[in-house]
C-alpha cells in the first residue's frame, strides 16, 4: 500500500493550491481517504475526508466553503482543492486511508503518505 502526495508549495494569502493523493495497493471501493495537516508545534488535525461507501464528504469547520475534496476512481487519486488560502492553513499535509467510513479521526487511519508542505504567506 502506498500513498503519495503532490501539489504543495508556496502561495500568497487568498491564493489556491490543489493537492493530489495518488494511491496504490488498494482501490477506492475499499478504503476511505482523508487529508490531515500538522503545523509546527501543533497537533495533527483532520481537514477533509471522502467516504468509499457513499462518497460522503467531511470537512473541518475552518475550511468549509474553501476546500473541496474529490476522487477520481479511474486514476486512483483523491484531490483537495484549496481556495482562499490563509496563513493559518500553513502546515504539512498528509493523505491517509482507512477501511472505515470517512472521518477525521487520525487513529482510525492505517496508511499514510509522507506529507507535503503547504505554505501560505501573508
Amino acid at each position: 500500500v502506498q500513498l503519495v502526495e503532490s501539489g504543495g508549495g508556496l502561495v500568497q494569502t487568498g491564493g489556491s493550491l490543489r493537492l493530489s493523493c495518488a494511491f496504490s495497493g488498494f482501490t477506492f471501493n475499499d478504503y476511505s481517504i482523508a487529508w490531515f495537516r500538522q503545523a509546527p508545534g501543533k497537533e495533527r488535525e483532520g481537514v477533509s475526508a471522502i467516504s468509499s461507501s457513499d462518497g460522503d464528504t467531511y470537512y473541518k469547520d475552518s475550511v468549509k466553503g474553501r476546500f473541496t475534496i474529490s476522487n477520481d476512481k479511474a486514476k486512483n487519486t483523491v484531490s483537495l482543492q484549496m481556495n482562499s488560502l490563509k496563513p493559518e492553513d500553513t502546515a504539512i499535509y498528509y493523505c491517509a486511508a482507512t477501511d472505515y467510513s470517512g472521518n477525521l479521526f487520525d487513529w482510525e487511519y492505517d496508511y499514510w503518505g509522507q506529507g507535503i508542505q503547504v505554505t501560505v504567506s501573508s
